[in-house]
């Protein structure tokens, strides 16, 4: 039995793809979590307020 030619482009009739089946989300990177950066960087101001109000205010 001869196979029929398939086009380069296209996927044989016995292969079926499931790649588009599932589609992936695509990674976020370091941006995520974006509530997180969010927070170290208030946490991060308020740390140097918090020094700068000490230093003028003479400590506890």
């Amino acid at each position: 039995m001869v196979d029929k030619l398939v086009p380069p482009q296209e996927t044989p009739p016995g292969e079926g793809s499931t790649s588009s089946a599932h589609p992936e989300r695509p990674d976020g990177g370091m941006w995520e979590h974006p509530l997180m950066w969010v927070s170290l960087i208030v946490v991060g101001s308020v740390m140097v307020a918090l020094l700068f109000a000490f230093r003028i205010g003479g400590g506890l």
